[in-house]
């Protein structure tokens, strides 16, 4: 995962890819499911998103692979105002002779984009080499996979309980939780010192 530092300087460079940067980062999202979000999908006055279908490798739309998939997931602030910014500016695809939005990430044309653009062409690649993370564009050192990790980590260091962050995750299980992020919730050592600071805070 990359370090707070390098998430910092990547959001300072990303111009452009800035509103799919911090909606990964926040929200966790697979990269199937960002490419497949639709406007629809986002409520700015409830500040949420639902995650509702995916785009696979072939950019073709389904469900999530499974129940647990379809999550509704509350949205940080700066997500907020960032897709606000960008619904503006989005590139539009036409239909019955009007000009309407759809995905929220798109191609230039207004369809599905794919993870080749977003992971290298235009995307992370050229966030990753201006922030000064790697030297090649075509090489970035953290894909959108990485993000979702993030995602999970600060979710986890914010305190959400391991259910939370399977809901929001959208995990199948709380055992695919426990195995892929088990190590960052807290410790038994963690326990211990929570329990003097309890102690503390009765007598003393």
């Amino acid at each position: 995962m990359p370090t707070k530092d390098e998430l910092r300087a990547m959001l300072e460079h990303a111009g452009p890819v800035r509103p799919l940067l911090v909606t990964a980062v926040f929200t966790g999202l697979r990269a199937s499911e960002l490419r497949g979000l639709t406007w629809d999908d986002v409520d700015f006055d409830a500040k949420t998103l639902t995650v509702r279908q995916r785009a696979d490798r072939w950019d073709t739309l389904g469900a999530p692979k499974s129940d647990s998939g379809k999550r509704t997931i509350p949205l940080a602030p700066v997500v907020v105002s960032a897709l606000r910014e960008w619904k503006l500016a989005c590139p539009r695809f036409a239909e019955a002779g009007e000009r309407r939005l759809r995905f929220v990430f798109p191609d230039s044309d207004g369809n599905v984009d794919s993870h080749h653009n977003i992971h290298r062409s235009r995307g992370l690649g050229r966030v990753q080499r201006d922030a000064g993370i790697t030297t090649d564009a075509r090489a970035p050192k953290y894909g959108l996979h990485s993000l979702r990790h993030t995602a999970a980590s600060l979710f986890i260091e914010q305190g959400f309980t391991p259910k939370r962050v399977q809901a929001l995750m959208g995990h199948s299980s709380i055992q695919m939780t426990f195995d892929v992020y088990g190590h960052l919730f807290p410790s038994a050592a963690d326990d211990q010192a929570a329990m003097s600071q309890l102690q503390a805070r009765l007598i003393g």
